[in-house]
């Protein structure tokens, strides 16, 4: 380690910072919220902060620097002149552009108020840095200080219900990354100081929470940055077949996995079972997260859970997931709503609770200039299709069939409403997937090839020119 990291406290100290271009007006802005007093030394005030930083002539150089605590060098002109003021009087220095004469360097910073998180090359990748910030922006709940702000506020009520420490210390590990916390980040600070005091009073009662998380279609990184916090947090994950190898790779890696997910046929874990182990695990004090596919709340019985879980007394809460029905078709290029072509979005299942095809409104969904998305459809897309036309739906309806949208294994399959069953026979496919009904599951073909001019009879035909175009 070249360069050692270390955080100044700056209250009432004095920055000087030298020059009156962009480079000094870029150190001001990351500066100007701080308590400090800010000084800038240059031939022209830098009207941005005028009603916060104090402007000096260069004449003053010298007297601006007594008592300085930090100087931050931007005015290439006078460099060296600067440089030799600065270092007469031991003053830790920065040269913008000028690794090697500086005995400090302004790393990227995360601020958070009370939390800060800074990382840096040593000036060496600027542009690498700024990127690896952007990452740690999406894991760092925007309310950290706040939160940190609050604990620090109750070390010393902790510290006094709770005198070991080591206990004192898995308390703390715990709570931040617990109901308190969640609390917290919602921006109820109230609701997170009484159960951070409830806890300390009860150390040994532990009760944990629930949240049911939607993964999305498969991409992990289309996934929500509260859901990537929750599924590294969690103590335990319980997660459905939907959710792709990529997603379960994010998961903490010394939390227990537990897969009880269904498959066609193959009900390996009931969804009672499901639900009272959600219970269990939380009544231990676990971080608990059930992880599934798409959003919970779009036919994944996420609504279920919910109320089975809050119905034992355990608090349980949501995470929205970008469901398949979006994340499919925003893939394959697919507008579900189209001013031209479909003013009515409507989604079903394509499996009753009980199994086979659900009783729907068949003349409602035949109806023209609307799209219909349908989940679980692959085995019941004969009866599908058949119902559809018999209700009046044209046979030469444009469908898509999107398997496994959004992953590196994704198939995508384009023709008409009255050769779907075929076409599922004809490339293989057994799901997950999803099926698309409407004049605008025609439109990438459309956009792809001649296939808008070709006869409905022409469509598997037209569907594998487009793709071979598309690749």
């Amino acid at each position: 380690m070249r360069q050692f990291p270390a955080f100044f406290n700056l209250e009432g100290a004095r920055i000087v910072v030298f020059g009156d271009g962009e480079e000094a007006a870029r150190k001001l802005r990351l500066l100007v919220s701080s308590p400090v007093e800010l000084v800038q030394v240059g031939d022209v005030a830098l009207a941005e902060f005028a009603e916060r930083v104090v402007h000096a002539a260069p004449s003053a150089t010298r007297a601006v620097l007594e008592g300085a605590r930090l100087a931050i060098i931007a005015d290439l002109p006078r460099q060296a002149e600067i440089l030799a003021e600065v270092r007469a009087r031991g003053i830790p220095v920065n040269v913008v552009d000028a690794p090697e004469l500086c005995d400090f360097t302004v790393p990227s910073i995360i601020d958070r108020g009370e939390v800060v998180a800074a990382i840096g090359s040593g000036g060496n990748a600027p542009v690498l840095i700024k990127a690896l910030r952007e990452k740690l922006e999406a894991i760092i709940p925007h309310r950290a200080g706040e939160f940190a702000s609050l604990a620090g506020k109750l070390r010393g009520f902790v510290s006094g219900a709770i005198p070991d420490p080591t206990a004192r210390r898995r308390f703390w590990e715990r709570a931040l990354a617990g109901p308190a916390a969640e609390a917290a980040y919602a921006g109820d600070l109230g609701k997170a100081e009484a159960l951070l005091k409830e806890a300390a009073r009860q150390p040994q009662r532990r009760v944990g929470v629930v949240h049911i998380v939607g993964a999305g279609p498969g991409d992990p990184e289309l996934l929500t940055l509260k859901a990537l916090r929750l599924i590294q947090e969690a103590d335990v994950v319980y997660y459905d077949r939907l959710v792709s190898q990529d997603i379960l790779l994010l998961i903490r890696r010394d939390a227990a996995r537990v897969p009880v997910g269904k498959s066609k046929g193959d009900h390996s874990v009931p969804q009672a079972e499901i639900e009272a182990r959600l219970v269990a695990s939380a009544r231990e004090g676990l971080r608990v997260v059930r992880l599934k596919g798409g959003d919970p709340f779009i036919f994944g019985r996420g609504g279920e859970e919910l109320d089975a879980v809050r119905g034992a007394g355990v608090e349980a809460h949501v995470v929205p997931g970008i469901s398949s029905a979006l994340g499919c078709a925003a893939s394959a290029g697919v507008p579900l709503t189209h001013r031209d072509h479909a003013q009515t979005l409507t989604f079903v299942t394509g499996h009753a609770k009980a199994g086979g095809v659900p009783d729907l409104d068949w003349n409602a969904l035949a109806r023209p200039a609307q799209t219909v998305v349908v989940f679980m459809g692959v085995d019941t897309a004969p009866v599908i299709a058949e119902r559809l036309v018999a209700a009046g739906r044209d046979p030469s309806t444009p469908i898509a069939v999107i398997e496994n949208g959004t992953r590196p294994d994704e198939v995508r399959v384009f023709g008409v409403l009255s050769e779907l069953p075929f076409l599922i026979e004809e490339e293989g496919i057994t799901g997950p997937a999803l099926l698309i009904i409407g004049e605008v599951a025609g439109l990438p073909l459309a956009n792809a090839s001649l296939a808008q001019f070709l006869p409905p009879e022409f469509a598997g035909a037209a569907r594998h020119e487009a793709l071979a175009f598309e690749e």
